[in-house]
């Protein structure tokens, strides 16, 4: 019964694509192309949809969903501090661990003696995932010609342009927790000024950096490994006199992030590049003129005392892209692309914040 009611349905869709190039060609070429893109998620996908349920039939083409999960963009640097963790509900508890692991116990027992016990508790604060959505728009016009093109997928390149318009939503936020200096306590943060700032030929970064590393590891046993900056203080900071000097043996030019992690002693040193835009069109950096240092890590309650900067809490299975839609009055195909975060900072101690890093 089920085979019969697909063969008929795909019957059905067969007729549509034949009477529609005969009524309008440009539409039978855009459906064609959308089918030829991912037979199985396209005419399958679309035959199937009678038997799923509503939650089901939202997301049929695997093929640019995946595409939405995998795509980076290499100027976001926010997921550093704030790597993913996937979350099967929109809201519950960030879980905060205390520091049980570095308090010290009388561990010594004698013979016939119960032996201690010790139970790591938590403190925890909510979280709650604001959904995020746009559709990319492609004429069926341009679908038409590019459908002649090898190589030339523009429903993957609307999907990737609403996913740099929806990541660089996201790096915003982050960029917006990780520089508020009302995050971090007294000793987790400072703001430079005058000759102390990168940008002054007498200042002494690659101390700031220790001074950072320090505050942090006395708060949670472990040195920071990771350090975010904005790209005007990168650009500072390469041209730094110390930082030059201490290069100029390597064989280097330049202050490569590389070099400057090797000389930090961290794991990596990020350039928030990613710059946004007002309504007129006024750019300015999202990093501005800070440097964030920090230990971040996945970790869960199977890492009880492995505390972390930040997460970034994501709907398991997001970012989404719905099955195409024709939207016949435009006469174009519109691509949705979902998305389901929140991110929090999970261990402020674990962080430590540079503020005016540069004039």
């Amino acid at each position: 019964m089920k085979a019969n009611r697909i063969r008929t349905i795909l019957m059905i869709v067969l007729g549509v694509i034949l009477l529609g190039a005969a009524i309008d060609p440009v539409f039978a070429a855009a459906l064609l192309a959308h089918i030829q893109h991912d037979p199985s998620g396209g005419l399958l996908g679309f035959a199937m949809i009678g038997n799923m349920t509503p939650a089901q039939a939202r997301v049929i083409d695997p093929v640019l969903t995946e595409a939405a999960r995998g795509y980076t963009n290499g100027n976001m640097v926010g997921q550093a501090l704030f790597p993913s963790v996937p979350v099967g509900q929109r809201g519950g508890k960030i879980i905060q661990f205390s520091k049980e692991a570095f308090r010290q116990y009388n561990t010594g027992r004698t013979p016939g003696a119960n032996t201690r016990r010790v139970q790591f508790d938590y403190s925890n604060q909510d979280f709650a995932l604001e959904q995020h959505a746009l559709e990319g728009t492609v004429p069926f016009e341009l679908m038409e010609e590019a459908s002649a093109v090898p190589g030339i997928n523009l429903g993957m390149g609307a999907v990737q342009m609403v996913q740099d318009i929806i990541a660089a939503r996201l790096e915003r936020a982050q960029a917006a927790l990780a520089t508020t200096a009302g995050s971090y306590a007294a000793t987790n943060k400072v703001t430079l000024a005058g000759t102390d700032q990168w940008s002054d030929d007498a200042s002494d970064p690659i101390t700031d950096i220790e001074t950072a590393k320090e505050a942090v590891r006395t708060q949670i046993g472990r040195y920071p490994n990771t350090v975010v900056m904005g790209a005007s203080v990168m650009a500072k900071l390469k041209q730094n006199p110390q930082i030059v000097d201490r290069i100029k043996y390597t064989g280097r030019d330049v202050a490569t992030p590389e070099l400057l992690a090797s000389l930090f002693g961290v794991q990596r040193v990020l350039s928030g590049d990613a710059v946004s835009a007002t309504d007129a069109d006024v750019m300015s950096d999202i990093w501005g003129k800070f440097v964030v240092v920090a230990y971040t890590e996945i970790g869960g309650i199977a890492q009880m005392g492995r505390p972390s900067y930040g997460y970034t809490y994501r709907l398991r299975g997001y970012p989404l892209v719905e099955v195409p839609y024709q939207d016949r009055n435009a006469k174009s195909w519109i691509y949705p692309v979902t998305d389901e975060v929140d991110p929090v900072i999970a261990g402020a101690e674990a962080g430590y914040l540079i503020s005016a890093a540069v004039a």
